[in-house]
């Protein structure tokens, strides 16, 4: 019996993969490989499909934060509230500027900052907020960007998971003052290699990143800042600009999966389902449910045997691929001791980084491979009384 992987690129390369090689070739013979029409052709129809002003492309979605924030003139002495419940880079890219990362806690549902105790976070020294939509859901942005709005703080959209997933019908990346994404291959819409690209409706800050993106050039060997070789090249821009029509498809289909989990899943003892907001249409990066059934309280984030990390290896003796996004929170990761976070500061982000497990997902995802990772998942619960032997 073949094995169900969490991810499976290569089906959805046979699907396009003429379309892909054709594109490719053409921009081979053609000799313009940084820069050129390809590029600014799909970051013209990434601007249109996101419904903003500006798209400028980029080398990954790390350089992206790091545009936004230098354009944003975020720096030594500022602070940027964000979630502890993420990939590093989201906290990485405010330390590189010089900027002090501060945590607020996460709901447990959708695993997104809690806007709840967002504004408490707050003090003289904020200058932005720097909501995740984690695993490709939505954040509460209607409540955000009033708070944002009442303290005169900049908004930067981390979307490196969510391309295409909407908040009362308005898509992230354009509602706070820069979205970020990541065309990393095994993003929604991904790349064959790397990729960024950050967008905004400010024309001022689009200007400034394209500056900084070119080494700070403001024309041809004359510089107005130290800036970045973070350049979006051609070829993964024609991959990008293929795989954008068929976008809206894929993410209808991940969302079709994420509701056939649920249904079965959330009558599942020992099982809790990822929750999305009434407001939102999220396009599922992950599908990430928590194993809440109890575990050796041997140490508050490292427990010498934890019960979603033995599920997670009797899954896969099973052939049922699976993978943990993220085992520890940032405020606790070892760079970061000293901002002094201690362990049950951010109770929740603690927690469900003990309980995550997130599922096989991807468009191509078949029924049948659906069905087996359902019933495995179940099979090992009921075998959990080996756990605490």
């Amino acid at each position: 019996m073949n094995n169900v992987p969490p991810l499976d690129l290569t089906s959805q390369y046979a699907l396009i993969g003429d379309e892909i090689a054709a594109a490719v070739q053409k921009v081979l013979a053609s000799g313009g490989y940084i820069g050129g029409p390809a590029v600014k052709t799909f970051e013209q129809e990434f601007a249109n499909y996101t419904g903003v002003s500006d798209c400028v492309g980029c080398n990954s979605g790390t350089d992206a934060l790091i545009l936004a924030l230098r354009a944003l003139k975020i720096g030594p002495g500022d602070e940027v509230i964000t979630t502890p419940f993420t990939f590093f880079a989201s906290a990485e890219t405010i330390s590189a500027v010089g900027a002090t990362p501060v945590f607020v806690d996460i709901d447990s549902g959708t695993f997104n900052m809690d806007v709840d105790r967002l504004e408490a976070a707050i003090t003289e020294k904020t200058k932005a907020i720097m909501p995740v939509h984690i695993f490709g859901q939505p954040t509460d942005m209607t409540r955000l960007m009033d708070i944002a709005n009442r303290h005169n703080l900049a908004v930067i959209e981390d979307c490196a998971q969510s391309v295409g997933a909407q908040w009362q019908s308005q898509k992230v990346g354009s509602i706070g003052h820069v979205g970020c994404f990541s065309f990393y291959p095994t993003k929604n819409l991904g790349a064959c290699g790397d990729g960024g690209a950050v967008t905004t409706n400010d024309r001022a800050l689009a200007a400034s990143m394209r500056m900084l993106k070119e080494h700070g050039q403001s024309s041809r060997y004359f510089y107005e800042e130290i800036g970045y070789n973070s350049r979006l090249d051609a070829i993964q821009a024609v991959i990008l600009s293929i795989k954008l029509r068929y976008l809206d498809t894929w993410n209808a289909q991940r969302r079709e999966k994420a509701e056939f989990y649920s249904q079965i899943l959330c009558h599942i003892p020992g099982v809790a389902v990822p929750q999305e907001l009434p407001k939102a249409k999220g396009v599922w990066n992950q599908y990430t449910i928590r194993l809440t059934s109890p575990e050796n309280p041997h140490s508050p984030i490292s427990p010498s045997r934890n019960f979603r990390d033995w599920m997670r290896t009797q899954l896969q003796e099973n052939g049922i691929g699976s993978m943990v996004y993220y085992p520890l929170p940032l405020h606790l990761q070892p760079v970061y001791k000293s901002l002094g976070y201690q362990p049950s500061q951010l109770p929740v982000a603690e927690q469900v980084c003990r309980e995550v497990l997130s599922l096989p997902m991807f468009p191509e995802l078949s029924r049948d491979q659906q069905e087996r990772a359902i019933y495995g998942l179940k099979d090992c619960l009921a075998q959990s009384a080996r756990f605490f032997d």
